[in-house]
């Protein structure tokens, strides 16, 4: 039989996912949180989710992730704590956490790059503890959280935390999406899904949802791409050719993160096009510039900076976007193993985006 904590002891600890190294992870007690600067604020995460970089540091692709960090960087909640700086939020707000954190002073910060802050850029569940918990610690909260309007989904807010803003970002405005443009999007997942509900904000004649699996191109035709391609076979880019009378396409995201992958778009990519890429890669790929250097090609590379999160939640508000439809099955955080297992078999379970919920205290 376990002995009950004392109140004390149990008021200065809390629940985590705690990383342990490649393969690695436990849900277990640590300290919570606590202000370290005046401009903190902690916050009692009430949902959180699972996104594809905790599996690519899981895979051990990200080494500077230390052992011992809570990991996770999306998420809502209520300000527990706000240090004496913080000006635009208080005890009791309820709150969308960004997957960056800016202090919106450095240079990086002004240049509309937060990605790369002096003192922040993606720092939760990366070089600080992050959000799969109970409790978590935002510095530049007044820069770094956002006020949520009353009334609004939970599951559809923690879309705004990293997945929309990321496939928006980093594929869409990085791609240059235009009116009559044919997209393709390699990988229908929950990013390669984002990239496809904000490109029809610039009504591209067509969009091309590739993938290795039936149930997600299905997903993708129900939001909105006008042609799926199973690439299981080997034959996407004839068949991509094939839809495009043998020009290509005008943009090609990548949003899987793998050798193959970018090297489809290099494939499909037409003359004058943009090679946009999401997926965060582990290992190295190769540019085919013996083909590419006459062909007006633009590549783009870009880590979410999640400038655009007000555009976007005023979207959501306004009922123009709904992104909690990228969501796919809840869990309890008490959970959270077994929803690692459910996402990181999204083929098998037929997993998008995974919602934990911390019941309130």
């Amino acid at each position: 039989m376990t002995t009950p904590k004392p109140t004390g002891e149990r008021c200065k600890t809390m629940k985590a996912l705690v990383y342990h190294g490649p393969g690695g992870m436990k849900f277990e007690d640590v300290n919570k949180p606590s202000l370290r600067d005046e401009t903190d604020a902690v916050v009692r995460i009430a949902k959180t989710t699972l996104c594809g970089t905790d599996l690519h540091i899981l895979k051990g692709d990200l080494p500077d992730v230390a052992v011992g960090r809570i990991l996770g960087h999306e998420g809502i909640g209520v300000i527990e704590l706000a240090g004496s700086a913080v000006t635009r939020f208080r005890q009791g707000d309820r709150v969308l956490i960004s997957c960056v954190t800016s202090c919106g002073k450095c240079e990086n910060c002004r240049r509309g790059m937060p990605s790369h802050c002096d003192q922040g850029g993606w720092i939760l569940g990366n070089t600080i503890d992050g959000t799969q918990a109970e409790f978590v610690r935002i510095p530049h909260a007044d820069t770094s959280l956002y006020a949520i309007p009353d009334g609004m989904d939970e599951d559809a807010m923690v879309m705004l935390s990293d997945i929309l803003p990321t496939g928006y970002e980093c594929g869409v405005l990085n791609g240059c999406v235009k009116p009559g443009d044919t997209v393709a999007i390699i990988g229908a997942g929950p990013v390669g899904l984002s990239a496809l509900l904000t490109a029809q904000f610039y009504a591209p004649a067509r969009i091309i949802a590739i993938d290795l699996e039936d149930n997600r191109l299905e997903v993708a035709r129900q939001f909105g791409a006008t042609d799926s391609v199973n690439s299981s076979d080997g034959k996407t880019v004839e068949k991509v050719m094939a839809l495009t009378q043998g020009k290509g396409v005008d943009v090609a995201i990548e949003a899987v993160g793998a050798a193959a992958t970018f090297a489809m778009c290099q494939e499909i990519v037409g003359a004058g096009g943009h090679i946009a890429n999401i997926g965060v890669h582990g290992k190295s790929v190769t540019l085919h510039l013996e083909k590419l250097w006459s062909r007006n090609i633009t590549i783009t590379t870009r880590l979410v900076d999640t400038v655009t999160t007000p555009q976007l939640m005023r979207t959501v508000v306004a009922g123009r976007l709904d992104p909690k439809r990228l969501v796919t099955h809840h869990f309890a955080l008490s959970d959270i193993i077994k929803a690692y297992d459910t996402f990181a078999n999204a083929g098998r379970e037929r997993a998008l985006k995974v919602i934990l919920t911390n019941p309130p205290a």
